[in-house]
C-alpha cells in the first residue's frame, strides 16, 4: 500500500489545560498509488486535521503515517515529498505566474533551460500558457487556483494534497475546476488526498470517499457504494437526501430482508454483516428519486402532498406517507407529473434502490 495511516490520532488540549479533544481518533486508512481519495464530512469532523497530519503541519499524538514503505510521522513537511493546494491559493502577489510556478524549483537549484522546460510543461497541463508574465492581481479566481495547482505539480510530488481548494470560487467555476483537477490527476496518475464538505465534489472527483464524523471514519468506499449502501444513518443522511421510514423485520430471504411498511411487504437489501432479528424494528432508507408518484389509487402506498416546488428540470414534493413526512423528486416532469398541495397520490417504491439500516 502506497500511503497508509495506522491508528492515527491527534489530541488537542484546551488553553487552560482542561478538557482534551480528539480531533482525529484512531484513523486507519490505506491509499493505493495513483488513487484520488477524498476526506468528506461536516465541519469539525477531523478531515482537515487528518490532512494536516499527512502534510506534516501537525504531528500525531498516536499512530503512524507510512509513505512508500517509510514512516514519515515525525518528518517535517519539506521532507515528505508532498505538495498542497490551499483554499486561499497562497500564491505570491509580487511574483509573476512564471515566477510563482518556478519558486520551488529554484529552491531545488533548478535553473536555465531545465527550469523553463519544467515550468512550461506545468503551464501546459493547467492551461495557463500565455499568462506566464501576468501578475496574480491580473488573474481571475480560477486562474489563480490553476497557478497554485501548477506550482505543486511542477515539483512532481509523491502525493498531492488539496485543502478545500474550490470553496472560494463561484458555483459555475467550481464545476469547471473540479473537472480540470480530475483530468490532470488522471493524466499524471498522481496519488491525491482531497478535503471537502461538498458531497458533489467528492462524488465527481474520487476513486474512494472517506466519510468522517467526530474524528472517526464512518465509511470508506466508492461514490456508488456510499450513496446506495451506506454503513449507518449518519452516512446515509450526509450523502444526498434521505428518507428513513420505520419498518418491521419479517425475516431473511435469499435476495434480501422481508419487511413490512404500513400495509405492504417489501424485500430489500441490507448490510451484509447486519443481523436484524425477526420482529425487530429497523429503518428503511428511501432516496427521494426512488419514489414514483401516481394518480390516486395507482400505487401500493398512498400519500398526501404537503409541499411542491417546480424547478424546471425537476419537481420536488414533501409527502405525508405512512405517518411520516418524506421528500420525493421527479426529474424532467411532464404535466401529468405535477401535483398540487393537498392532492392524494399513489406511491410506488423502486425496491432495488431501497436499503435497510439499524433503527
Amino acid at each position: 500500500m502506497y500511503l497508509r495511516l495506522e491508528n492515527l490520532s491527534k489530541i488537542f488540549t484546551s488553553r487552560d489545560g482542561g478538557k482534551e479533544v480528539r480531533a482525529v481518533d484512531a484513523v486507519n486508512l490505506e491509499i493505493e498509488q495513483g488513487d484520488f481519495v477524498t476526506l468528506l464530512g461536516p465541519s469539525g469532523c477531523g478531515k482537515t486535521t487528518t490532512l494536516r497530519l499527512i502534510a506534516g503541519f501537525e504531528f500525531p499524538s498516536e499512530g503512524r503515517i507510512v509513505l512508500d514503505g517509510q514512516d514519515i510521522a515525525d518528518a517535517p513537511p519539506n521532507k515528505r515529498d508532498m505538495a498542497m493546494v490551499f483554499q486561499s491559493y497562497a500564491i505570491f502577489p509580487h511574483l509573476s505566474v512564471f515566477e510563482n510556478i518556478a519558486y520551488g524549483l529554484k529552491i531545488r537549484k533548478v535553473s536555465g533551460a531545465d527550469l523553463r522546460r519544467q515550468v512550461g510543461h506545468a503551464l501546459d497541463m493547467t492551461e495557463l500558457t500565455g499568462l506566464e508574465n501576468r501578475q496574480p492581481n491580473q488573474l481571475s479566481g480560477g486562474q489563480q487556483q490553476r497557478v497554485a495547482l501548477a506550482r505543486c505539480l511542477v515539483m512532481q510530488p509523491k502525493v498531492l494534497l488539496f485543502d478545500e481548494p474550490l470553496s472560494n470560487l463561484d458555483a459555475k467555476l467550481r464545476v469547471q475546476m473540479r473537472s480540470e483537477i480530475r483530468r490532470i490527476q488522471q493524466d499524471l496518475g498522481i496519488t491525491s488526498v482531497y478535503v471537502t464538505h461538498d458531497q458533489d465534489e467528492a462524488m465527481v472527483l474520487s476513486d474512494k470517499i472517506v466519510v468522517m464524523s467526530g474524528g472517526r471514519i464512518q465509511q470508506v468506499g466508492s461514490a456508488v457504494g456510499i450513496y446506495r449502501r451506506p454503513a449507518n444513518r449518519f452516512v446515509a443522511d450526509f450523502i444526498g437526501q434521505a428518507n428513513f421510514l420505520p419498518v418491521s423485520v419479517l425475516g431473511r430471504e435469499t435476495d434480501g430482508w422481508r419487511v413490512r411498511l404500513a400495509e405492504i411487504e417489501l424485500v430489500v437489501d441490507g448490510a451484509p454483516e447486519a443481523n436484524f432479528a425477526v420482529g425487530s424494528q429497523a429503518l428503511l432508507l428511501i432516496r427521494p428519486e426512488s419514489m414514483r408518484l401516481r394518480p390516486d389509487g395507482e400505487g401500493r402506498l398512498t400519500g398526501r402532498v404537503e409541499r411542491t416546488a417546480y424547478l424546471g428540470s425537476l419537481a420536488e414534493y414533501d409527502l405525508e406517507l405512512a405517518g411520516q413526512r418524506v421528500a420525493a423528486v421527479r426529474y424532467d416532469p411532464g404535466k401529468s407529473d405535477l401535483y398540487p398541495v393537498g392532492a392524494t397520490v399513489g406511491v410506488e417504491l423502486i425496491e432495488e434502490n431501497l436499503y435497510l439500516i439499524p433503527g
